[in-house]
Order: structure tokens, then C-alpha cells, then sequence
């Protein structure tokens, strides 16, 4: 059993973002043992458990206070009308997706607003009915859950909205989007009143560490202290680079956050400059 006071944290049973969820939580220390068909887990050292509930259910529980904090894709909050009763804490950079309106490929419906009048399939009912209405568009929506694409193969709809990622789906049952109705990315929330708002804090730290670790590499290097100031413009890190002495006085050695993106074209710029032993080493955690 769940002890009252104990604070609570909302993650996807299954789908896209289980998977992605769990890692997160795992690398920023919250880690727990999933038991099979178990519907929460005690995090190890934390007064906090970890519960497993289907993705849509997410927003209202954390909306009516049966947990404090949740993952969820920004796609649901909006769909349950949970964007006024939970605050967005934390963007998670992964799950990216978007829901997006879809019609045959080759097909008459080239536009949304082709679909006035038209019989639309879609999994979130909600959000596709804002976005009608809005464009004035009076289409005759029909609710399903799971394989929603195969939809107008069998004759039940026009068209389609539903969420799209790589759009392989849609390209094996012959459609192609025409419209897309919002992005969405996984997403930290939390409830207005939370059982223990220092572990609420403590938890989006500690997320968000792991987050900005993944954005971002270590570099060190020895370069002449004639070329330091060059080399720090190409890469001036965090309020300023690490900087230390080296035998040979004219040297010096520098470490420094830098871009991971960018990890390859600030090296060349390092190394143009005279920057010797240049060694890039991943982070797995950071604070800023």
C-alpha cells in the first residue's frame, strides 16, 4: 500500500515514452525495481514512489493530486484539458512527435479545409475539435484508440488525425499529412499542491542535470598562452573556462564545457589555433 504522505510520481505503464521515462529517472539516481504487473515502486534512499499508469491517465492524476509530479507527452495535458491545472515544469527532449491531420495520398483532400462535412477519425477528440472549430470547419469526428490509420482503408473515415513520428505508418497505408495540429515532446508536470515540494525540487534537478549533460561535452586541451584568448572565444564555456598551469610556462592546459553539437567544429577551430592533446569526454550529470 501507498502511505499517505509518501510524494508520487507519474510514469507511462507502455508506449513511447515508458522506455525513455524509466532511463531518465534511472540516470538521475531515482531508481526503483519494476516488478511484473506491479502499479508502483518505492525509489531507493527517496520518500517517493514511482507509479505506472496508462499515458492518458497521467494529467488528471496529476491534476487531482493522486500524484504530485508526472512524464507525460504535452499532447495529453492538452487533450484532458489539464494545461490550467498542472504546471509545466520541464521539457524532456524526447518523445517528439506531432498530431497532425492525414488523407490519402493521391486522394481529393489536399486541405483541412477540404474536410467540411467529411467524417474524420481521430484518437484525441478534444484537440481535433479545437482545431476545427478554430478553422470553422464543421467535419463529423469519429473517436478510436489504436490503429487509427487504417481508418479510411476501411471506409469509416475521410481522414485521420493522430500522432505522427517518422510517418512511416501513414506511408504504408497510403496517406500523407496535409495539416499539422500542434508538437508535442515528453514533458515534466507537477501539481499546484504536492505532498513535499523540496523532493519535487530535488527531483526536477536533478532531471534537468541529466538533461543538460546530454546537451553538452567536456574538452581539455594544452594550448600556447599566446593563443588562449583566441582559443576561449571559440569556446568560452560557462562564465570561463578552467584554466591550468603546465610545466613549460609558455603552455597551459584549458578544460571546458562545451555544445555537443558543435563538439567536431570547435576541435578543428582548437586545433587551427596550435591546440594539442585535445581529449572530449562525455557528461553524464551537471548542474549549471
Amino acid at each position: 500500500m501507498l502511505e499517505p504522505k509518501l510524494s508520487r510520481i507519474a510514469i507511462p505503464s507502455k508506449g513511447r515514452l515508458q522506455e525513455p521515462s524509466e532511463n531518465l529517472l534511472k540516470a538521475a539516481g531515482i531508481k526503483f525495481r519494476r516488478r511484473e504487473r506491479a502499479l508502483f515502486a518505492h525509489a531507493d534512499g527517496l520518500e517517493l514512489a514511482v507509479l505506472f499508469v496508462r499515458p492518458d491517465d497521467i494529467p488528471i492524476l496529476v491534476a487531482e493530486g493522486a500524484a504530485d509530479m508526472g512524464i507525460v507527452g504535452r499532447d495529453l495535458v492538452h487533450e484532458h484539458d489539464c494545461e490550467t491545472r498542472v504546471q509545466h515544469v520541464l521539457d524532456l527532449d524526447f518523445g517528439h512527435c506531432r498530431l497532425a491531420v492525414a488523407a490519402r495520398a493521391n486522394g481529393p483532400v489536399k486541405k483541412a479545409k477540404d474536410l467540411h462535412g467529411k467524417k474524420v477519425a481521430a484518437s484525441m477528440v478534444h484537440t481535433a475539435r479545437a482545431f476545427f472549430r478554430t478553422r470553422n470547419i464543421k467535419a463529423h469526428l469519429v473517436e478510436v484508440s489504436g490503429s487509427v490509420e487504417i481508418m479510411v482503408a476501411l471506409g469509416l473515415a475521410d481522414a485521420i488525425v493522430d500522432l505522427v513520428e517518422s510517418g512511416d505508418t501513414l506511408r504504408d497505408n497510403g496517406l500523407a499529412v496535409i495539416e499539422t495540429v500542434s508538437a508535442s515532446q515528453g514533458i515534466l508536470i507537477q501539481g499546484k499542491q504536492v505532498r513535499d515540494a523540496k523532493l519535487c525540487g530535488l527531483v526536477k534537478r536533478r532531471l534537468e542535470g541529466v538533461l543538460t549533460a546530454q546537451q553538452y561535452t567536456l574538452l581539455e586541451y594544452n594550448i600556447p598562452r599566446a593563443k588562449l584568448k583566441d582559443a576561449e572565444k571559440v569556446a568560452p564555456g560557462f562564465d570561463s573556462p578552467t584554466i591550468s598551469d603546465l610545466e613549460d610556462p609558455k603552455w597551459c592546459a584549458v578544460k571546458v564545457m562545451i555544445p555537443k553539437k558543435r563538439s567536431i567544429e570547435i576541435i578543428d577551430k582548437l586545433e587551427s589555433l596550435g591546440a594539442s592533446a585535445i581529449i572530449e569526454t562525455s557528461i553524464l550529470n551537471c548542474r549549471l
